[in-house]
């Protein structure tokens, strides 16, 4: 199984992006995909997360600015980011957690908010 996310990049602040992580390979199917990230200097922390049956976990930092979904049809998960703040400046890493399998990381997409 792997991960290919997109949709990072330099943005100014209040400004919008969309993030997207497919998964591909042999899934029979996928129980939470979440976001995570990562500025510089700190440790990863879970931006948000949403389950199989629809179920979503937000950081209090980004709610009401973020919204995760996810289309199973695609197994993909995105990430829609408004109102952007420097402070959301970090690596996005999307995780995937199959059913049967052990979970994966995707391989991080960068997101600048500056002006």
């Amino acid at each position: 199984v792997q991960l290919q996310a997109s949709g990072g990049g330099l943005v100014q602040p209040g400004g919008s992006l969309r993030l997207s992580c497919a998964a591909s390979g042999s899934i029979f199917s996928i129980n939470v995909m979440a976001w995570y990230r990562q500025a510089p200097g700190k440790q990863r922390k879970l931006v948000a997360m949403i389950t199989s049956g629809g179920g979503v976990n937000v950081r209090d930092s980004v709610k009401g600015r973020f919204t995760i979904s996810r289309d199973n049809a695609k197994n993909t998960v995105y990430l829609q980011m408004n109102s952007l703040k420097p402070e959301d400046t970090a690596v996005y890493f999307c995780y995937v957690a199959p059913v049967g399998t052990s979970p994966i990381w995707g391989q991080g997409t960068l997101v600048t908010v500056s002006s």
